[in-house]
Parts: structure tokens; sequence; C-alpha cells
């Protein structure tokens, strides 16, 4: 849950002002159209908010813009990443072009992460 109220609105702000991007995969996760799995967008795990998560199968999914490209950048996604997986979660790293120019290998690729930790419960 959220940390605190700051971190409430900062949640609701980029629910508000999605990109492109995550517009794209948001009409095909939303409604629990993958696997009948509820995914939820920008919400909170610990101090950091993620794009997209299924928290019953423990899947985060992020989808990253240029700006991630810069080391500063870089280094905090592996700070965030490690911790996300210290937590038990799986995290996805997906190109915001990755998913305007075809969505559906991103969508297989989801798939395939959700089977294979449906395999291991």
């Amino acid at each position: 849950m959220y940390r605190d109220a700051n971190q409430r609105e900062f949640a609701r702000r980029l629910r508000r002002e999605m990109t492109d991007a995550e517009r794209v995969l948001w009409r095909a996760l939303r409604c629990k159209q993958l696997e009948g799995l509820k995914f939820r967008r920008q919400a909170a795990i610990g101090d950091y908010i993620v794009d997209f998560v299924c928290f019953e199968k423990q899947l985060v999914v992020e989808l990253d813009g240029g700006q991630h490209n810069e080391p500063k950048s870089q280094r905090y996604d592996e700070q965030r990443t490690r911790w996300l997986e210290s937590q038990g979660y799986r995290v996805l790293r997906y190109w915001n072009h990755e998913v305007l120019g075809n969505v559906e290998p991103i969508i297989e690729s989801l798939w395939d992460a959700l089977a294979e930790s449906g395999s291991q419960d």
C-alpha cells in the first residue's frame, strides 16, 4: 500500500497522465484479460511505484523510455529491480517503442511469464 498521502497522490497523477505506451499495454491488461489475472497500474510496492503489477503472481511490468538509457537512470533501475526481486517479485522491462511498434510479442512474453509462475505454485 501507499506509504503516505504524497505517494498516493503521485500514483494518481501517474495514472491520469499515462504515456502512450502505458495506455496501449493497459488496454491489454485491464479487466483481467490476461489469464483472468488482475493487474494494477501505478501501484506502490515499498517506496516504489511500479508501472503494472499482478500481485497474485508477483509479476511487475515496467515500460521504459529513452531516459532509461542514461547511466544514472540505469543505476536507479538496477537498484529498484534488485529490491523488488528481493521481495519476491519478477520484473519484466520493455521499451516504450517495442510496445508502440507491436504489443503482441510483449503480451506473448507476459503469457509465458505467467505460465512459468503458475508452474512454480
